[in-house]
């Protein structure tokens, strides 16, 4: 797989495209592309890094899966194309910023690409799926999982003052290695809708975290 990822991320993690499960990863995601439907499209792989380049981010807001739909996944967590019907756990993001803001935000697109360009970076766990019915985490196993931890790592020990929005206990344990005094991690339940009742609703993330980028000295994100 020709790796093409803006150059700050691609220093910052040589090492993981150096080595062998990366390696073997590559060939995984090659031979699917080759023999079947993968979402997102290629060259989407790496969005949400060549969106926010490492000394850039910001914000982090970790996903699990690719959306595996048709149309919906182009690389960035949460997100969906402009033209596309809004995911559900989408919809309750909205919803949060609407009740913590007072102001519409179920009549935009789905496109988060604003949010990267100011610094949020729109992680998924595992940056490739299979499309189709019941292939949620279907590349899960092969190597992503060891290169996104890399990447919460790497902001770990190098970036200081960045908000983690930790939603479910998938991403919460992912970032476990956080330093919390010198970053803010933010946690509630998954905004999906099996769980959005449980805390997602109501639990003020994104203006506590603009909050505390004014108060640390960077811009606030608009959402």
């Amino acid at each position: 797989m020709d790796v093409k990822i803006e150059e700050s991320w691609k220093r910052v993690l040589a090492d993981e495209f150096a080595s062998t499960y990366f390696a073997d990863l590559a060939a995984f995601v090659k031979e699917a592309y080759a023999n079947g439907i993968v979402y997102p499209p290629g060259k989407y792989i790496f969005e949400a890094f060549n969106r926010t380049p490492f000394d850039k981010v910001k914000v982090v807001i970790l996903g699990q899966d690719p959306y595996h739909n048709p149309k919906q996944a182009h690389g960035l967590s949460f997100s969906v194309p402009a033209g596309v019907d809004l995911p559900p756990s989408l919809v309750n993001i909205y919803k949060e910023l609407e009740d913590e803001y007072r102001t519409p935000f179920l009549n935009r697109n789905g496109d988060l690409s604003a949010w990267a360009d100011q610094g949020v970076l729109l992680l998924n766990a595992t940056l490739t799926v299979s499309g189709g019915v019941g292939t949620a985490g279907s590349h899960q196993g092969h190597g992503w999982e060891l290169f996104t931890d890399a990447v919460i790592r790497h902001l770990a020990a190098e970036r200081d003052g960045i908000v983690y929005l930790l939603w479910g206990s998938y991403a919460q344990k992912k970032a476990a290695f956080v330093d919390t005094t010198r970053n803010l991690v933010l946690k509630s339940a998954h905004p999906s809708p099996l769980s959005a009742y449980r805390g997602f609703f109501g639990c003020g993330h994104f203006k506590t975290a603009n909050e505390y980028l004014t108060a640390h000295g960077q811009e606030p994100v608009v959402w």
